[in-house]
């Protein structure tokens, strides 16, 4: 049985089923014209808490052998990391921006501060922003309510070098115990479409 973390920030309690280390496999089917790519993939990822009213968020991901292959390593696919939060606005009882340290007391520290943070859906908005080595930063908008959290890309930034990659949308589900999701995405010329998705077990 899952148990919430001591010194869990309020904040953090609609996503506090987010919290540990899952692990699984997914389903990588994208299509490129008229060529698609179809594999098989595992998949690792963590959400923690450092005390601050985020959650700090790792993805890494590989591929396995081929059928036949002489060969029983991983292939790295891709990792990412980032943060997850409610949305609401910054206060002077928030750190930052940069190393600046509040001022004053954190605004969200009950339950009850919490729920005025509730959306008229009955979710809680929420903000995410991942990172890729590839040069890519993504923001994410989104709500959680209950197990379940949707996301669409508000700004998509990428480096120079960056493959195109223009926009995505995220769902992620608490179902029978296991972390499913799924992850459409716009890039290399192409509208919003199937990428990949997968099925988690929390291992940590």
């Amino acid at each position: 049985m899952f148990e919430l973390p001591t010194q869990l920030p309020s904040e953090l309690v609609p996503l506090s089923w987010l919290l540990g280390v899952w692990e699984g496999s997914g389903i990588l089917d994208y299509a490129i014209g008229d060529t698609s790519v179809t594999r098989e993939f595992g998949h690792r990822l963590s959400f923690s808490h450092d005390g601050l009213p985020h959650l700090n968020y790792n993805s890494y991901t590989w591929l396995e052998p081929e059928p036949g292959s002489d060969s029983d390593e991983k292939i790295p696919l891709m990792t990412e990391t980032g943060y997850w939060r409610l949305s609401r606005q910054q206060g002077a009882g928030d750190p930052g921006p940069g190393l600046l340290p509040a001022e004053g007391e954190h605004p969200f520290v009950t339950a009850s501060a919490v729920e005025t943070l509730r959306n008229e859906d009955g979710g809680f908005d929420i903000d995410v922003t991942l990172v890729h080595p590839g040069g890519v930063a993504e923001i994410y908008l989104g709500q959680v309510k209950g197990p379940r959290i949707d996301l669409a890309t508000d700004a998509v930034m990428r480096t120079q070098g960056a493959k195109a990659y223009s926009a995505a949308t995220r769902l992620y589900g608490l179902v029978e115990g296991h972390l499913l999701w799924a992850w459409d995405i716009a890039a290399l010329g192409q509208p919003l479409r199937t990428h990949a998705s997968g099925r988690l077990k929390r291992v940590e």
